[in-house]
């Protein structure tokens, strides 16, 4: 089984992430995923990683594909692939149109199309192919990398709907999907179907104050799940008329009242919370019920974030 962590942690700086990250796999962890956001890119966490352990697979959940040009991300990718041959794989996504186009000034090209194209860039790119010639959403003329990856990264899709999925499941090795409970597994591998990679991010809090954590997770609910994709992800798990009243205080610009209409049983659904021990059955569950790899992401409670991501491993039976 796979035990996947998010990286960087929340207010830890990169650089003093490393006596962490060299023990992981003596604590039973086999992933090192990182995310990209607002803060750290996709690329430099795993590169460090790359020199401080040997054993971890690395991942990038996700690199969006509309913020850096196609040949810019095979670049990025096939020097991270030289430094972890065999074990690096590349999640790329639509990510968001505040993300794309807010924050970058990029248009938001339709997230479907530009996905698949550049994941069809990326696989001939890294076959040491010249690329030359007209995808849907953009050109290449006469690209090649200097030096193609001895070992090919697996490429992965984020993935929240059907169509997306089934991309993932006829072209790419696998999925990667974000704020599911445990019972939204068995509906997403079903789309996904059996043979591929199905990895998820997994809210973690660890805290047996359980109205902190819930507090936490209206406030990441509101956040997230009001951004368009998230929305219709939740439409099509069926949790569209729970969340209707979330919505329409958030559409309204009243962000207190959105949080306070998060259902508490959607937060409980979403954010997986309580003493480490119940954390890590939690997330058994939605192994149980087709997960392969989850990748945990330790949300900030005040305490060391360093020392319950050890909490969390999964050889530990504190608790």
């Amino acid at each position: 089984m796979r035990w996947g962590l998010t990286v960087p942690l929340t207010g830890v700086p990169i650089r003093d992430h490393k006596p962490l990250i060299t023990e992981l796999a003596t604590l039973g962890y086999t992933d090192l995923w990182s995310a990209e956001v607002a803060g750290a890119d996709a690329f430099t966490p795993l590169v460090l990683a790359s020199e401080w352990e040997q054993q971890l697979r690395l991942g990038t959940a996700v690199v969006p594909v509309h913020t850096r040009g196609p040949a810019a991300l095979a670049m990025s990718a096939a020097a991270l692939a030289d430094l972890a041959p065999g074990r690096f794989v590349l999640g790329i996504g639509a990510s968001s149109e505040t993300i794309v186009t807010g924050w970058n000034g990029i248009a938001y090209d339709p997230p479907l199309a530009r996905t698949r194209d550049v994941l069809r860039f990326l696989r001939q790119a890294f076959a040491g192919e010249k690329v030359d010639g007209e995808f849907d959403s953009f050109t290449i003329k006469r690209f090649r990398l200097e030096k193609a990856p001895d070992v090919p990264p697996a490429i992965m899709l984020a993935a929240l709907r059907p169509q997306m999925l089934r991309l993932a499941a006829r072209e790419a090795d696998g999925a990667i999907t974000n704020w599911l409970s445990a019972g939204d597994v068995r509906q997403v591998r079903a789309e996904l179907g059996d043979g591929k990679e199905l990895a998820a991010r997994i809210f973690v809090c660890v805290t047996e104050d359980a109205e902190m954590a819930r507090n936490i997770g209206r406030f990441l609910i509101a956040t997230y799940l009001t951004v368009p994709g998230y929305a219709a992800f939740h439409d099509w798990l069926g949790r569209g008329e729970a969340m209707k009243p979330m919505r329409d205080a958030w559409a309204a610009g009243d962000r207190n009242a959105a949080m306070a209409a998060v259902p508490i049983e959607v937060i409980d659904d979403l954010v997986v919370h309580g003493s480490a021990a119940d954390c890590r059955a939690q997330i058994n569950e939605y192994v149980t019920n087709g997960l392969d790899t989850p990748i945990l992401a330790t949300l900030p409670t005040g305490a060391d974030l360093l020392e319950t991501a050890r909490a969390l491993a999964p050889d530990v039976r504190t608790g």
